[in-house]
Formats: C-alpha cells, structure tokens, sequence
C-alpha cells in the first residue's frame, strides 16, 4: 500500500505552483503549451525577438503620436492601448519542464520510492499486457492519442483544469468536465470490464 500526501496538501500545494508561476511568467500554466514551444525553440526564440522590435515601434508610434497632439493624450495618466498578451518566455516554459522532472526525482527519492523502471508496474501488465513489445505499442499509441487530444482541446489537464478552471473560463471548464468524465468512464472500464 503507497502512502500518499492527504488530498488537501495536494490541493495547496497545486494552487500555490500554479498562482506562483501565473505571477512570475504573467501567463497560464500548462504542461502541453510549454512542452510545444521548448520543442520549437528556434521559431519561438524568432517569435519573441520579432515581438520585442514590433513593442519599441509601438511605444514609439504612441510617443510620436502624443507628442503631435494627435495621438492618445500625453502625460502620467494617458492611456496608451495596451498590446495583446505575449506567451511567457521560452526560458520560463522550460525552466517549467525541468522544474516538473526534478520535483518528480526529489519526490520520489525522498519518500524512498524511487525506481528506475523499464516497464509500467505489475497493474499496467495485469490489466493491459505483460508483453513487452505490445506495451512500447501501447504506450506509444496512447501519447500520441494524448497529444492529439491536447492539440483538440486547446490545452492539456494543467492550463485548464488548474488555470482555467481558475479563471472561470468557459472553455476550460468544459474542457476539464470531459477529461474528468472520460478518465472515469476508461478506468470503470479497465476495472470492471476488461
């Protein structure tokens, strides 16, 4: 029997990575959306340097304009239209992905569970198949299934059920209701059918 943290430590300590990485990368915090742009690196690294020019002309333009009288009206309380909201750095989604892989190796290590394994336990065998071939199969079917998903959603289970869900945003709540409702529909499945 696995001891586990109590639900409610799994809860605050879920709520306070995700408000603490809201606040320091000003964006919403989802595995998919962060793995995605490490993966692209070279053509989110051009992204970004192209948003950085594109933000000094538009702060010049809005000077230039105030300045000319024909623009937003100058001084410390003009308003000056705002751009739209910019992904969070490369360097913070995979600051992001590592942080996960190292929490995961110190949790593990130090609740003296940590076992470098080459299968996926004697549950997944039991339930699924105890082949090896057919397990890398499997495996490798249902990530690709899982990334499709995430593509179709528009996220993945953390940037909508932890962020959006936060937020009240329709489309994450709806989003996390079908994750939610067909994870428990395949697990009866798996327990009582299969």
């Amino acid at each position: 029997m696995t001891d586990y943290w109590p639900w409610w430590a799994g809860a605050i300590g879920l709520a306070l990575v995700t408000i603490a990485y809201s606040l320091a990368a000003d964006r919403s915090f989802g595995v998919s959306g962060a793995w995605d742009r490490v993966l692209h690196w070279r053509t989110e690294r051009d992204l970004e340097r192209r948003r950085a020019r594109d933000e000094v002309e538009r702060r010049a333009l809005v000077d230039a304009l105030a300045g000319a009288g024909s623009g937003p009206p100058a001084g410390p309380h003009a308003p000056v239209p705002e751009p739209p909201p910019r992904p969070a750095s490369l360097v913070s989604q995979a600051a992001l992905l590592v942080s996960i892989l190292v929490g995961g190796f110190v949790a593990a290590t130090v609740s003296g569970r940590f076992d470098l394994r080459l299968d996926m336990g004697a549950g997944f065998a039991d339930i699924v198949t105890a082949d090896p071939l057919t397990m890398v199969v499997v495996l490798f079917v249902g990530g690709v299934l899982v990334g499709f998903g995430t593509r179709l959603a528009g996220g993945c289970s953390s940037g909508h059920g932890l962020h959006g869900c936060g937020r009240l945003y329709p489309v994450s709540l709806v989003a996390t209701a079908v994750f939610f409702g067909t994870a428990v529909v395949v697990s009866f499945l798996l327990w009582k059918v299969v």
